[in-house]
């Protein structure tokens, strides 16, 4: 019934309690999860998860945050995303938040790697999972600039653990991403955040953990995994008026659009 579009299951919190995260998945009903690559270092770990479990699919790339990392060239991210259960192209956008003394001519590397992901996914005709903090009016030009529309062309893809207003939400959507929302929905601060839950349109919306990150309430400060998932699903459905089993349907449904040949 659920879907998590986006976890980290490779994480050192999380790699040694995969039976358990597992078995918590089938009684929480979460049928399916994303497992995402952050470093290039990581990408057979995570690929592995994809082609040992049946429904567990992959993406390839390297985290905007990540310093002293391979650096992905376009060569790197083709061959990669070519393999079976590689569905997406990211982690990938650009996070300024811990800049700290450096200057915005001082992160070219940053979107220099950015640029390097969108052309991968471009020519793969894969979408892209795009992380965007303290850096949206940037992600949002890059994107434009490297072809980036919603027209023919276009990778797309998703908008994940989405914290923007709705006018950064109202570009993504205008250039075909899709928006996912995470725990950070179920706080009591994101009284802004359930806003624009409230307002994307049904057929964009999709679910997602960012495990071991960002647990939902009632669950928050411990360790996240994918089987905490429906509790997103349960704050969107108070938002949209609807029932959890509506949320977690449509929003599988919308993951399986995105990620063209997921269930193949």
């Amino acid at each position: 019934m659920f879907t998590d579009s986006h976890c980290h299951l490779t994480f050192p919190e999380l790699v040694a309690s995969l039976p358990q995260i597992r078995q918590a998945m089938v009684q929480a009903q979460v049928d399916r999860a994303l497992c995402i690559c952050t470093t290039l270092e990581e990408f057979a770990d995570v690929h592995g998860l994809a082609t040992t479990h049946d429904n567990f699919w992959a993406s390839v790339g390297v985290h905007p945050d990540n310093e002293g990392v391979t650096e992905p060239t376009l060569d790197d991210l083709l061959q990669r995303g070519c393999l079976p259960r590689v569905v997406a192209i990211g982690e990938t956008g650009l996070d300024y938040y811990r800049i700290g003394a450096r200057t915005h001519a001082d992160m070219h590397w940053q979107r220099e790697r950015f640029r390097t992901h969108i052309r991968a996914a471009r020519q793969l005709k894969k979408p892209m999972v795009i992380h965007t903090r303290s850096a949206s009016a940037d992600t949002l030009a890059i994107l434009r600039e490297e072809g980036e529309d919603g027209t023919v062309g276009s990778a797309g893809g998703v908008f994940h653990c989405f914290t923007e207003t709705q006018d950064v939400a109202r570009q993504a959507l205008d250039m075909g991403f899709y928006i996912s929302f995470s725990g950070i929905l179920t706080f009591k601060t994101a009284q802004d955040l359930r806003d624009v839950a409230a307002w994307v349109p049904l057929d964009k919306l999709l679910i997602e953990t960012d495990s071991p990150y960002l647990a939902p309430v009632p669950f928050r400060g411990k360790t996240n995994n994918p089987s905490y998932v429906p509790y997103v699903a349960k704050q969107l459905a108070a938002l949209r008026g609807c029932s959890v089993e509506a949320i977690g349907e449509l929003t599988s449904r919308n993951f399986s659009t995105l990620f063209t040949g997921v269930l193949k």
